[in-house]
């Protein structure tokens, strides 16, 4: 019997083997607020409430409600769904342990702490404590009608209460809570550095390491959302603009009609289907997640002294290929309309003019003006991957070197491992040549035992393994 005292209470996990090594303990499905149902819905996390006994922390709590575009089965999904996982080593270390917290990716539209991808037992062998959680995610995480009712980020607002959590109670499991690094990718990757210039999160990390995503990826701020809730609403038959009204109607929608959404406000958006993200949000009187300008942001709100490790894998944009649709589909775009190679962001905020005038110019670079077509198709793939992941990660990591120490590093590792390059079989997509795909770096960190075996501790894969890891964890540990 494991028992650890928190704010709330008493929790009971479990030690367990760990079949690379080692045994550690768990603690799952902890819950981390209250439960965000009825009104509490689009609402910033409330307190939890402490419970009486001991509460059972051996199974994960509800994923939330969300659309998986890897078609897996999810039949635990609720709104109530906000809990956090913690594995430690040593509940009772001579030394205060480091803490890496977790935040997955997914496009704010899918993914849970759960260990069907995110396990503890390949970064847990470095004497570190890991920390997993779930937060909202699509509309449920992240509507904004911009009014007090529904101002935006209650998703970020949740990993802001997960983190405080962390910082408040991760002694009690062995963990230093002056030594707490978070770390995401994609989504999670733009969330760390989100939190990075967020009022809401100074003093509750001391390091930070965002993969493939960054606050200046185009995806990860969100544009004209109120006009995507609008959109979303007339989608559902509702045709009130009336703030109050939109309110009242998305309260009462059962959580199915909020996930697995097909919304463009623009045309240029049909070619990425990140609804809902991260919101400017106005001032009504309660703590904002993020506002302002990004780049000023960025300048003038860094969490200064935090340490940062960031960078993006080799072949990023391959995975949104095989999952966006036909290889075809794309070229014919690429080959018929001169906006396609202008920067997203341009897309949302520049003239036609500025977008064709940058399209020349990156068409120039990328193509020497050939025709785009399978014969220049790395070159296709390399803008693709350097407009949605690498420019947006290398431009924060500029400016976030004016006042912190940054590192920057690119994932170059090949193996069985890189298991979304192989589950979706993008191999072709370059001649069969090796792929380093967007995400291909969490196998890496985590047993992802959804998608692949058990690995042999005496195979080049488990050195492979060795080396991320002992990378990743050292970083946490000694910046």
């Amino acid at each position: 019997m494991v028992q650890v005292r928190v704010s709330e209470g008493v929790l009971e996990g479990e030690q367990v083997q760990n079949d690379n090594g080692g045994s550690f303990y768990r603690f799952r499905g902890i819950p981390y607020a209250q439960p965000p149902l009825g009104d509490l819905r689009f609402k910033a996390p409330q307190p939890i409430k402490p419970w009486q006994g001991v509460r059972q922390a051996k199974q994960f709590g509800s994923v939330c409600y969300q659309y998986n575009p890897t078609n897996l089965g999810l039949s635990n999904m609720s709104e109530d769904c906000l809990y956090v996982n913690v594995y430690t080593p040593d509940i009772k270390p001579q030394t205060p342990i480091p803490v890496m917290v977790w935040i997955h990716g997914g496009g704010f539209m899918w993914g849970s702490g759960n260990d069907d991808l995110y396990g503890p037992e390949f970064l847990i062998r470095h004497n570190v404590v890991l920390v997993t959680f779930n937060y909202r995610l699509e509309a449920l995480g992240f509507l904004c009608l911009d009014t007090a009712d529904v101002p935006g980020n209650a998703g970020m607002k949740d990993q802001v209460a997960a983190l405080r959590w962390v910082k408040r109670n991760i002694a009690n499991f062995g963990g230093n809570p002056d030594n707490i690094t978070i770390f995401g990718e994609s989504a999670g990757g733009g969330s760390v550095s989100h939190h990075l210039i967020s009022p809401m999160s100074k003093g509750l990390f001391n390091r930070a390491i965002p993969q493939s995503g960054s606050t200046a990826c185009f995806w990860a701020t969100a544009f004209e959302p109120k006009e995507k809730a609008i959109l979303l609403a007339k989608q559902l038959g509702f045709h009130s603009e009336d703030p109050k009204e939109l309110y009242e109607f998305f309260k009462k929608q059962p959580c199915e009609n909020l996930v697995k959404l097909n919304l463009q406000v623009t045309t240029s958006q049909k070619s990425y289907e990140i609804h809902f993200s991260i919101a400017n949000e106005k001032d009504f009187g309660q703590e904002r997640f993020f506002y302002g300008d990004i780049v000023d942001a960025i300048k003038n709100n860094l969490q200064e002294g935090v340490d940062i490790m960031t960078g993006y894998t080799k072949d990023e944009y391959t995975i949104a290929v095989s999952i966006g649709g036909p290889l075809e589909d794309i070229l014919a775009k690429a080959q018929r309309y001169r906006e396609f190679f202008a920067p997203k962001l341009l897309h949302n905020y520049g003239t036609i003019t500025d977008q064709l005038e940058a399209a020349r110019k990156l068409q120039k670079f990328y193509f020497k003006n050939e025709k785009v077509s399978k014969n220049n198709i790395d070159n296709l793939l390399n803008y693709m991957s350097v407009d949605m992941f690498v420019y947006g990660v290398m431009f924060a990591a500029k400016l976030y070197s004016r006042k912190n120490k940054v590192y920057v590093y690119k994932f170059n590792c090949f193996s069985e491992r890189n298991v979304l390059a192989n589950a979706f079989c993008v191999g072709h997509l370059t001649d069969d040549r090796s792929v380093v795909s967007h995400a291909d770096d969490l196998a890496y960190l985590f047993p992802v035992k959804l998608f692949t075996q058990k690995v042999n501790k005496t195979s080049d894969t488990f050195k492979l393994i060795d080396r991320v890891t002992t990378l990743w964890t050292n970083f946490a540990k000694y910046g």
